[in-house]
């Protein structure tokens, strides 16, 4: 009896020393280059962002992984309008926790080396953000006190959810990702409205 509960230890360890080399977690971070898309959005212009956050990497198999984490980014858009003289600069920053989970594929082109090809879904809610209005006139210019994007009778809805797809390399412990993100919600409070979110990103990041 002994014997077999030294066994089934020594087992549920061997388990848990496997799991734990498969997974591998580390830090992310970047620039965002974000913007709203709709049916009536026509805007071209990008709202330069950033994000940051925990990252994990569970290789399941031989070159392939489901990547996931959870990072504070920020998205949004920004309009910018003429009239004469006048112009002016509307700004909606939304920030957002996002978890994505990733397919990975991942080719090893050097020792230590490898590209990473992932795609999949993300989730995400809104936990803050104001939206600016900027008017200039001539060489004058006034701003207004920002203004919150989420909550009751405001301009957007906190739910974000989408789908997801990059390329980026891993350099031994180190990390390289571009990527971008295409929102599937209607974020808009309005119901006349259509606004999603659309984000490409630049990463680099570290494994522990």
């Amino acid at each position: 009896m002994k014997k077999l509960r030294l066994s089934l230890v020594v087992a549920m360890l061997a388990i848990v020393t496997a799991a734990s080399a498969q997974l591998n977690l580390g830090i992310k971070g970047g620039v965002n280059m974000s913007n709203f898309y709709g049916d009536e959005l026509t805007d071209k212009n990008m709202k330069i962002g950033f994000h940051v956050g925990l990252a994990a990497d569970y290789d399941f198999a031989p070159s392939m992984a489901i990547q996931t984490g959870l990072f504070f980014t920020t998205k949004g858009a920004k309009y910018s309008g003429s009239l004469g003289t006048v112009s002016g600069d509307i700004t909606v920053n939304p920030m957002y926790l996002q978890l994505p989970v990733h397919f990975a594929y991942k080719q090893e082109v050097t020792p230590g080396t490898r590209i990473v090809f992932h795609a999949g879904p993300y989730v995400a809610y809104g936990v803050g953000g104001k939206s600016k209005l900027k008017v200039s006139s001539g060489s004058s210019s006034t701003e207004s006190e920002g203004v919150n994007v989420f909550g009751e009778n405001k301009m957007l809805k906190p739910f974000d959810a989408g789908l997801g797809l990059g390329v980026g390399a891993e350099f031994s412990r180190f990390l390289v990702d571009v990527g971008w993100d295409m929102g599937l919600v209607n974020i808009s409070n309005s119901s006349s409205g259509n606004v999603k979110n659309q984000n490409a990103y630049l990463s680099v990041g570290y494994k522990f």
